[in-house]
């Protein structure tokens, strides 16, 4: 299916998707380069990746990039003419990273060291360079930062050919690097003694006292382009700043950082500046990705519904016009579906997301101006969905001719029962036929889908076009539990019954699923299972987090809590930033979950799964128009006291407590908010 340039598609150049090729050109033998151990700052359109130790060596990702482009690919300190031996390089926020290197650089210092070399280093482009002396005596030191570039293109250099280094020219206080792709130019504060062109290298002469300090501040710029300024920084963020506290300090810790990334990866569509949408991740999907932007704004609504108004205005641009064979899509790329079912198209899951955000949005405070606006585009996705499916109860993935998933008939029930109510709420037509569907896709599910086996029993992935069922088990079928928001604080009914929901949650929380870690996304004992298989057994943060949401709210808070437990300690072991997937090995005592090496981190659904996963904790259902709040915590407070802060219901902080008994106390809310029964 072909994807048209989705908004600001600039901002977020590169889009390299696991298991595709990356843009213009085909892998490398070794795959994408790892990411894995690489820290990565983040603050969009502007980006830093560097490697443990600090120096950027011009080999793999390392470099400043802006909109995809490699701005900077070499930066190495040596001070008296050695590099510092790294002792510690760690991210300190979203957006920048700290590293500390040590010297000896006094004569029979003995074995000691007595210079510190810190640099502390932005996504915005700056550098902060810090030479701290312990030496009992004055220093003189030559201090000399090597620099280069090949401003390539981020998926140039995923395929493994991001070109030469370019030649340097001395400008100003610093270097300038020209190609056809722009021009970048290396300034620092104080100025270099020295600006050598030929060697890509500035020269200091530092004096140090005994105890003192010195700073350089080096900032990188592309020429002709303006100050970058992330909207995460700016006065016009979308999102909340909301803050957890407890008794399990992880939770403090996830959430904080969980909202720092959704900060640092927003992006505001240029055509249209007022809207702002999340970006997949970095380093491999910085800009648009439909679903994952719909998915990621649905799960961060309790932050405020100022994210999913940026996000459905600006996919809405995108809707496939009456006069299309597939009139109401919302295009998407194909995603791959692991080794059992061709790939699936994203295009369908945004399409019946629409709707679902749109709604869900209304009920946590959205504007009414802004749902009569997005209306519109909503009927014509309900539209799509009603006419794709035809006479038949199913919708294919993709459309037509592709299989019957099991997940997508979760993503349609969802779409088409909170659509309804959406069109009887707004006094728009549909709401009836809609719901008459939702019962046949309902009945025919139940007949079709469930295969009978020894255990039990449990949902098919998937029906082949010849109507043959797919019958392996895997993290996608935690879509079935997540049934959507309705008024009043109650949830759409799901597609399986209550007794084999029952069946399914007690599988989604058995070892074989259950990693220890969170859901692997096939299970253990299925043929072609692969730990890190990206749809194949790894971990995925977003379907956990799903998982844990359903669970809870259909009472099966075991499970619910297990998982939840699982995803928190992989939490602690990843620094509270959350891959997109890790392996899904099984958890041993004292072991740490295996990173993904092609996993983007950040990533806009894991971190909005920080955020999904305190608001099920809490069992926070608002229902805005009605002027409700219904509260529904799990039960046996599984994570002790839980203080949530800086929410946001019905356009108004929002702030709740939950009790180490599992009671649930609203501490501040919009005046005239009722809580619910």
């Amino acid at each position: 299916m072909h994807q048209p340039t989705p908004p600001s598609a600039t901002a977020g150049r590169a889009a390299v998707v696991p298991g595709q090729p990356p843009p213009g050109g085909a892998f490398r033998s070794a795959g994408l380069p790892a990411s894995h151990a690489a820290l990565i700052g983040v603050a969009l359109p502007g980006l830093v990746i560097s490697g443990e130790g600090g120096q950027l060596t011009g080999r793999g990702l390392d470099g400043f990039y802006r909109s995809g482009r490699r701005l900077l690919s070499r930066c190495e300190v040596r001070v008296a003419g050695r590099e510092p031996l790294a002792v510690q390089g760690r991210t300190t926020g979203a957006d920048r990273a700290r590293f500390v290197g040590v010297l000896r650089v006094s004569p029979g210092a003995g074995p000691d060291p007595d210079l510190v070399v810190e640099r502390t280093r932005h996504a915005d482009g700056t550098e902060r360079i810090t030479l701290t002396s312990a030496s009992p005596r004055p220093l003189r030191l030559p201090v000399e930062v090597s620099l280069a570039t090949d401003l390539a293109d981020l998926g140039a250099i995923a395929s493994g050919r991001p070109g030469p280094e370019l030649a340097a020219t001395v400008h100003d206080s610093g270097l300038r690097w020209t190609s056809p792709a722009g021009r970048v130019s290396v300034t620092s504060q104080p100025p270099p003694a020295d600006a050598l062109a030929s060697a890509g290298l500035m020269r200091w002469e530092i004096e140090l006292p005994p105890g003192g300090s010195r700073t350089l501040d080096l900032r990188v710029r592309l020429e002709g382009a303006g100050p970058l300024r992330p909207v995460g920084r700016s006065a016009t963020n979308p999102l909340a700043t909301a803050r957890a506290q407890g008794d399990t300090t992880a939770v403090e810790a996830l959430l904080r950082t969980s909202v720092e990334d959704l900060h640092a990866l927003l992006l505001r569509d240029l055509a249209h500046p007022g809207d702002v949408y999340l970006a997949a991740g970095a380093p491999w999907r910085c800009g648009m990705s439909p679903a994952e932007a719909l998915a990621g704004a649905r799960m961060a609504l309790p932050l405020g519904t100022r994210l999913a108004a940026g996000t459905l205005r600006a996919l809405g641009r995108t809707q496939r016009g009456a006069r299309d064979p597939q009139a109401g899509l919302i295009p998407g790329p194909r995603r791959d579906a692991g080794i059992h079912l061709p790939p699936g198209c994203t295009g369908t899951e945004a399409t019946l997301l629409f709707p679902v955000l749109l709604a869900e949005a209304r009920r946590w405070g959205l504007p009414e101006q802004d749902t009569q606006e997005l209306l519109p585009v909503a009927e014509r996705c309900l539209a799509w969905l009603r006419n794709t499916v035809g006479d038949g109860p199913f919708l294919c993935d993709p459309s037509p001719g592709g299989p019957v998933r099991c997940e997508t008939q979760a993503h349609a029930l969802r779409a088409a029962l909170l659509g309804a109510d959406l069109l009887d709420d707004c006094g728009r037509p549909g709401g009836a036929g809609l719901r008459q569907w939702a019962d046949e896709l309902r009945a025919a599910f139940r007949e079709r889908f469930w295969v009978e086996d020894r255990g039990g029993g449990r949902p098919a992935a998937a029906l082949t076009p010849d109507g043959r069922t797919v019958p392996y088990l895997g993290a996608a079928a935690a879509h079935l539990l997540d049934t959507g928001l309705l008024g009043a604080g109650e949830y759409a009914a799901g597609l399986l019954d209550k007794v084999r929901t029952e069946q399914l949650a007690r599988l989604l929380g058995a070892p074989a699923m259950d990693s220890g870690w969170g859901l692997r996304g096939l299970g253990a004992k299925e043929p072609g299972h692969n730990p890190f298989g990206h749809r194949g057994g790894a971990v995925r943060v977003h379907e956990t987090a799903v998982a844990v949401a359903g669970l809870g709210a259909a009472g099966y808070e075991r499970e619910a809590a297990g998982l939840l437990s699982g995803l928190l300690a992989a939490a602690e072991a990843f620094g509270h930033r959350l891959p997109e997937m890790y392996a899904g090995e099984q958890r041993t005592a004292g072991g740490v979950p295996l990173p993904h090496p092609a996993a983007c981190r950040p990533s806009a659904t894991s971190a909005a799964a920080g955020v999904l996963l305190m608001t099920a904790v809490a069992g926070i259902r608002p229902d805005a128009p009605a002027g409700t709040v219904t509260l529904r915590p799990l039960r046996g407070a599984p994570l002790g006291e839980v203080s949530l802060t800086g929410l946001r219901v019905a356009g108004a902080p929002f702030s709740v407590r939950i009790s180490r008994l599992g009671l649930a106390m609203v501490e501040e809310a919009a005046d005239g908010l009722q809580l619910g029964a």
